[in-house]
């Protein structure tokens, strides 16, 4: 059942003034397509499709799948078109573009900017973990600024992952596939199976009726796994089995002489299990990945200038 409630629209479909190419990303809530603009932009088509809801089994228009499904269906549906639109008024550079949005086929599309490069999941897949840490410093000190300007819009991500962080050719970082309609819609008591990742979602989002609990430290969460999963190439223990029965080890006294004390104390900060004891702002997660930078050794040319620079001052 669930291939056919994910069937995608053809290669070649024309969607408004965009023609699919194929589909790149699939899951339980939506669909990614790479497309084509009529001027020959590259471009990625996000399509509003949670398979728990709706079917699809030929043609391209989407319906409920039952009338008991249909109000939730809209429900999210709205959800995910407010959260395009609250998307498509930030243009920062660590944040995906969204160029357009729109109704079509009984549900609605998102229209982001294609970007070219790797995930983050990737590059800790080829690397079994253990992440050069200047690389990831690099990573999150600059995706932490386009997560601070989401939060400044009165936006959660709910679902900040490796798979979820692009690294673009020119090395820059960029936040990807926002889940807080998800979020809503499966707090609402739908028939969507939660689209929470275990290991990288925080307890409050596992607990129905949490969502008015939900806040900025919900995404510090998710960076503190991350950042757990740069260093290991697996996922923290899952929130929901922590608090039944804790196992998590801390960073500090996994990776300590591996890494610096403040990145690893950073972790370990982020992954508290209780909200109100882990970072409550971007700002705050960015003062302590900024203390204390491991100082990189100074070659004999630029020990040189130095000393000259001293000399030229003493005369």
């Amino acid at each position: 059942m669930s291939a056919v409630a994910n069937r995608a629209l053809p290669q070649g479909y024309r969607l408004q003034n965009y023609r699919i190419d194929r589909a790149i990303s699939r899951g339980g809530f939506s669909i990614v397509y790479r497309a084509v603009d009529d001027n020959g932009q590259v471009v990625a088509i996000k399509e509003y499709l949670p398979s728990g809801l709706v079917l699809r089994t030929e043609g391209s228009r989407v319906h409920a799948s039952s009338i008991e499904n249909l109000d939730s269906f809209r429900f999210g549906m709205k959800c995910f078109f407010d959260e395009g639109k609250s998307l498509a008024s930030i243009n920062h550079p660590n944040v995906v573009r969204v160029l357009n949005f729109f109704r079509a086929n009984e549900t609605v599309y998102m229209v982001m900017k294609y970007e070219r490069g790797r995930t983050l999941q990737q590059y800790i897949q080829g690397n079994q973990g253990m992440l050069p840490e200047g690389l990831i410093r690099h990573v999150f000190s600059r995706l932490l600024n386009g997560l601070r300007e989401v939060h400044s819009r009165r936006l959660l991500h709910l679902d900040i992952k490796p798979a979820n962080i692009y690294i673009r050719t020119d090395g820059s970082p960029v936040l990807l596939d926002f889940g807080a309609a998800r979020q809503v819609l499966t707090t609402r008591g739908s028939k969507v199976t939660p689209m929470y990742t275990p290991g990288f979602a925080a307890p409050e989002q596992y607990r129905e009726g949490d969502s008015d609990r939900l806040g900025p430290w919900t995404d510090l969460y998710g960076v503190g796994a991350s950042l757990f999963a740069c260093f290991a190439a697996f996922a923290p223990q899952a929130a929901d089995s922590r608090v039944k029965d804790e196992h998590y080890v801390l960073a500090k006294k996994l990776w300590g002489g591996k890494y610096s004390d403040n990145l690893l104390d950073l972790v370990d900060q982020c992954l508290k299990l209780d909200s109100l004891q882990r970072p409550q702002s971007v700002m705050q997660v960015q003062k302590l990945l900024t203390d204390d930078i491991p100082k990189r050794e100074l070659t004999l040319m630029e020990k040189l200038q130095r000393y000259w620079k001293k000399q030229k001052r003493a005369r």
